[in-house]
């Protein structure tokens, strides 16, 4: 295998393997990442399913990234936003059907589970530099445009925007606030933390070694 066919894969595989994990936290209830804290109000108040919802949302931000920055868009950014969205919805139908009451622990294990998991597909998807997810995009093409404000604070700050409106959507929607923890809560913050540095660890250890064989 080519190492350009060895980056298709592994963008496929790191869409699919984090489709699968974001199910897991939503069902684990301790908080998801920011977008998806937004997909989950949008969820909340918009009658259709998530799959669908979560295509129609990244085309109005895959738009964005048309205007602004092309190079922003590539193979693995379609793959995004016409496939994360089922598998979302797969994973989540599956974790109820093989979990459908878990215990504290249950939900702490898949919690953990689906950020190792998360991270894992974060450093195939990023090391196989197809392009990158349109809500990705945003904070990139903010922060070349706006030389003086650091990529960094550019997705503190869109991600913060994501978390507050995902909250007031969910609350409007007349979710509880213990429903609402389960969007915007303890699991957030950990992910926020330990994510970056798990996925130096897989791209150091995983990917960037598939990537080297391919090469060779």
């Amino acid at each position: 295998m080519n190492t350009y066919s060895k980056r298709i894969l592994m963008s496929v595989l790191g869409v699919v393997i984090c489709g699968l994990s974001v199910g897991m936290f939503k069902h684990a209830a301790f908080g998801v990442d920011p977008f998806q804290a937004l997909m989950s109000g949008l969820d909340a108040v918009i009658p259709i399913r998530f799959g669908t919802l979560y295509v129609l949302v990244n085309l109005l931000l895959l738009s964005f990234s048309l205007i602004t920055d092309r190079r922003k868009i590539g193979l693995a950014t379609f793959i995004n936003l016409f496939l994360l969205g089922y598998v979302v919805e797969f994973s989540q139908a599956q974790c109820q059907r093989l979990f459908p009451a878990p215990g504290l622990g249950g939900r702490a294990l898949l919690f953990l589970a689906g950020l190792v998991i998360l991270s894992l597909a974060s450093a195939l998807y990023f090391t196989a530099d197809l392009g990158v997810s349109t809500y990705d995009a945003v904070a990139l093409v903010w922060s070349e445009r706006q030389t003086r404000i650091p990529f960094q604070f550019c997705r503190i700050i869109t991600d913060s925007l994501c978390v507050l409106t995902g909250a007031a959507l969910c609350l409007l929607s007349g979710m509880g606030v213990s429903q609402l923890f389960g969007v915007v809560g303890v699991g957030t913050i950990v992910t926020a933390f330990f994510m970056g540095p798990l996925i130096a660890f897989f791209n150091r250890t995983v990917a960037r070694p598939m990537l080297g064989t391919a090469a060779k």
